[in-house]
């Protein structure tokens, strides 16, 4: 095993651990409010500073990654939430409604700090190993990004296992302890040096990333704002509304994750390579936004109608859903590194998962708003609008790159370039 796929392995189950317990987390927050009888506004007010201090994290923790590097982002990641978890499970069953909230937002807002403080710093550090190893960006950020969404999902079911099992504050217990070993792990086995490069000097430096990154950043928004304006309240609240016990609706949840994690890591699979790394990859995005665009549109349709066996039907829509949103998923992912330049990848990786954040802020928002207002119906008809916005920006994308061909790309065989041409910035036109 070379130096750059042990150091993918070690990143990669390190961020493992963590979505774990982040998955599981949510489970736990979101059942344990609606159990004790919270309006479903109230629950997605409960995300909203996690989501919001997600955006923040992500722009200074790619500067703090490339300044300080990815093993010290790390760290500090993963302590963060384990502060987050403890401060949670000091919550008293004799408090009030507003200072349960207040200390349950604001533990959240700590968790979401330390998410994407390691997210960012995560994904950074594919980008500095795949050029230690020709022809695997590509493959590498899909197993990456799908493997850590299948680990969410069992997240989900475990925080819903917990809760039942241990109740609120021993799961909570139960999860720091996992983090504190993941935490050992990484600062025993993660390079000291890794990613480190001279940051940005000014916040017009930071803020000012090529055509490429924007627009890309611009789509995110709306293509992650379309899945958590019904993922985080509508779904699991009309399912629950529908009959089904939290088991039921945990397992569900769980289940469409997994699975659409498992698609992600097969995307690969499913897009057409391009030698320099973006003239089918760009149009797969534009195609594969538009088809997401249709599913939740006619879902939409399907709830006005009333037709029966509603839930089932939404169960097998979603399931659509989760299929198409997970290859999108998977190309953003992979451009949002091919458009990056190599010296300062974590600030571009930081800046575009800022929009990343910015999108689930918006969707948990909306998420309670429109639930509250029209139920399901306004949810999906929500997540189709976010989604055409996401198709237009699309369109905008540039398709090609002057100059040398990506070579960080599954399949490339004999052709692929060095090392030094697979670090090298992508350039895209102005």
């Amino acid at each position: 095993m070379n130096t750059g796929t042990r150091n993918y392995a070690i990143v990669t189950a390190a961020y493992w651990g963590f979505t774990l317990s982040d998955g599981a987390l949510r489970m736990l927050v979101l059942l344990h409010f609606y159990r004790l009888g919270y309006s479903p506004f109230t629950l997605a007010f409960l995300f909203l500073l996690y989501e919001a201090m997600g955006v923040v994290a992500n722009l200074i923790g790619g500067w703090l990654a490339t300044r300080y590097g990815i093993k010290r982002m790390l760290s500090v990641g993963l302590f963060t939430e384990i502060s987050g978890f403890l401060l949670m499970s000091a919550l008293s069953p004799s408090w009030s409604a507003a200072l349960s909230v207040a200390w349950v937002v604001g533990a959240q807002g700590i968790c979401g700090v330390a998410k994407d403080l390691t997210k960012t710093a995560s994904k950074s550090a594919i980008k500095a190993t795949a050029g230690e190893a020709s022809g695997q960006l590509f493959k590498w950020v899909a197993f990456f990004t799908g493997s850590k969404n299948a680990m969410k999902g069992v997240g989900f079911f475990l925080g819903g296992l917990l809760l039942q099992g241990l109740g609120f504050q021993a799961a909570l217990w139960t999860l720091a302890g996992l983090l504190a070993l993941v935490f050992v792990g990484v600062v025993s086995f993660v390079p000291p040096l890794m990613g480190k490069s001279k940051a940005s000097k000014s916040a017009k430096e930071l803020f000012a990333k090529n055509r490429g990154i924007n627009l890309l950043a611009a789509a995110r928004v709306a293509l992650f704002g379309a899945r958590d304006v019904w993922f985080v309240v509508g779904v699991p609240v009309f399912l629950y509304a529908s009959g089904w016990n939290f088991t039921m609706v945990s397992g569900f949840v769980a289940a469409w994750t997994i699975g659409y994690g498992v698609v992600q890591a097969l995307a690969p699979a499913l897009i057409r390579r391009s030698d320099d790394g973006l003239s089918t990859e760009v149009p797969a995005a534009r195609l594969w936004s538009a088809l997401l665009a249709v599913v939740p549109a006619a879902l939409a349709v399907l709830v006005a109608m009333k037709v029966p066996n509603l839930e089932w039907v939404v169960v097998a829509g979603l399931a659509l859903f989760g299929f198409a949103f997970a290859v999108n998923s998977s190309v953003h992912s992979y451009l949002v590194l091919a458009y990056a330049g190599s010296e300062k990848a974590a600030e571009d990786v930081g800046f575009y998962y800022a929009a990343n954040a910015l999108g689930r802020f918006f969707g948990t928002l909306l998420s309670g708003l429109l639930y509250q207002w029209g139920g399901l119906l306004f949810s999906l008809a929500g997540s189709a609008a976010m989604l055409a916005a996401c198709w237009l920006v699309t369109l905008a994308l540039p398709a090609t790159a002057p100059g040398r061909r990506l070579s960080a790309l599954p399949g490339d065989g004999a052709g692929a370039v060095t090392t030094a041409d697979a670090t090298a910035r992508v350039k895209v036109r102005p």
